[in-house]
């Protein structure tokens, strides 16, 4: 299964690689951002959450800047600069010393950090055929959890709040882990460039057709970019601060717990993926992405079931818990190939940057959404409002999926060709 996943050019396999050693880094950063901030730096609560939310406002501003500087000069130079200035960023975190250095900082990781998923996505899927697209993002992403995973453990077993320079040392590693795809981005000076058929003039820069407004202008994609909305505010956004608050406050577990469901969430996408994306071979991408908002749903209902039984039965309690968490990592594991496979079907190459970039603001908005949500819900009723929300908006999201096929052709849709094409819905 693995060499079936394996994309056919030898440039997208050593893409791959640099995901996989780039993720490990990350994954030694990414719980301990707020404890590096706090603990050891001395901010306070507030002023650390204010830092991680401009990380995100920055992000999200800059990534349609992202797109069209993709479209306009290539993903190669776009992402090589965005990759040594995520690199500086990430390893200045390590100075850090007050509130004004950590807000600088963070806002040079933004700016590197504003273009790269959508740059990455863009050399993947120049560099992959329809029939393989879906597999390989599928792997992408299966690597990308296990690199988190192992950053993760390895960081878990190092870090210590009372000696500083073991914070300082991680941030470093995943500084220096940034530059690996960039250096394996060098080694493929054909990668990432603009599309030859584009015309490009003396000055040099691409003429692109139409903007964001023409990627906007296209229905099928305008209503993926609704469904992803609405299945990220109410799945992906709430695993942050949701599912930890109402895991803690309302079914009680230890926040030992939490770290033991997002491990099996972590365990569930890695051993799982390769499955998946057998089975979602020749069928239809809609459907994924409906059958993705039933999961999620499923998945808070556990969660719901665990608040019931609350601390009545600490044991039942915490396997909900872990449960609900990898229940949604087998959900991830469909969502993860079909939504940009998708995405690149329905793009052009002259607007691949911008329809990447547009997937990817999906995620920032929602990010925005759902955690200033969360928390007015989950305080009302005992957390039967925000049950209830998540839940009937994963079900919403999978209505929203169904009613994307009329609009798509049977190659868009990922189902094989049965007799003639019809016609997708003006």
């Amino acid at each position: 299964m693995l060499r079936r996943a394996l994309p056919a050019r030898p440039e997208a396999r050593r893409i791959l690689v640099g995901t996989l050693l780039s993720a490990v880094g990350r994954g030694l950063t990414l719980p301990f951002l707020f404890i590096y901030l706090t603990d050891v730096r001395g901010l306070t609560d507030a002023r650390a959450g204010l830092v991680i939310g401009w990380f995100g406002a920055v992000t999200l501003a800059l990534s349609p800047l992202g797109g069209t500087l993709i479209d306009r000069f290539g993903a190669r130079r776009v992402v090589l600069p965005c990759l040594v200035v995520e690199a500086v960023g990430t390893g200045s975190l390590a100075l850090v010393d007050s509130t004004a250095s950590a807000f600088g900082v963070m806002t040079l990781v933004a700016l590197g950090s504003s273009a790269i998923w959508a740059g990455q996505n863009t050399i993947l899927a120049s560099l992959t055929g329809d029939g393989e697209r879906q597999r390989v993002f599928g792997l992408n992403f299966a690597l990308l959890n296990l690199g988190i995973g192992v950053g993760g453990l390895i960081s878990g077993a190092v870090v210590d709040v009372a000696r500083p320079a073991t914070f300082q040392a991680i941030y470093v590693l995943d500084a220096v882990s940034y530059l690996t795809p960039a250096l394996i981005l060098l080694t493929l000076p054909h990668v990432g460039r603009r599309p030859a058929t584009t015309a490009v003039p003396e000055g040099g820069v691409t003429p692109v057709s139409g903007g964001y407004l023409t990627v906007l202008r296209d229905r099928p994609f305008r209503r993926l970019v609704v469904f992803g909305l609405v299945l990220t505010t109410c799945g992906y956004a709430q695993i942050e601060v949701g599912f930890a608050a109402y895991s803690v406050r309302v079914v009680e577990v230890t926040p030992r717990v939490v770290a033991w469901a997002l491990a099996a969430n972590t365990v569930m996408i890695v051993l799982s993926q390769l499955l998946v994306l057998r089975r979602l071979e020749e069928r239809s991408r809609t459907g994924a992405l409906a059958t993705v908002g039933a999961v999620f749903a499923g998945a808070w209902l556990v969660l719901g079931a665990a608040g019931v039984v609350g601390g009545g039965n600490a044991v039942l309690a915490a396997l909900g818990v872990v449960a609900c968490s990898a229940i949604f990592g087998f959900g991830e594991t469909m969502l993860s190939p079909v939504m940009p496979a998708l995405t690149n079907a329905l793009a052009t190459d002259e607007l691949r940057g911008r329809y990447n970039a547009m997937s990817s603001m999906i995620f920032g908005i929602s990010g925005v959404v759902g955690p200033v949500t969360a928390g007015p819900l989950i305080g009302a009723a005992d957390g039967r409002v925000w049950v209830a929300v998540v839940v009937g908006g994963c079900l919403v999201a999978s209505l929203l999926a169904l009613s994307l096929r009329p609009l798509l052709t049977q190659a868009q849709d990922g189902r094989p060709a049965r007799g003639p094409e019809p016609v997708p819905v003006a």
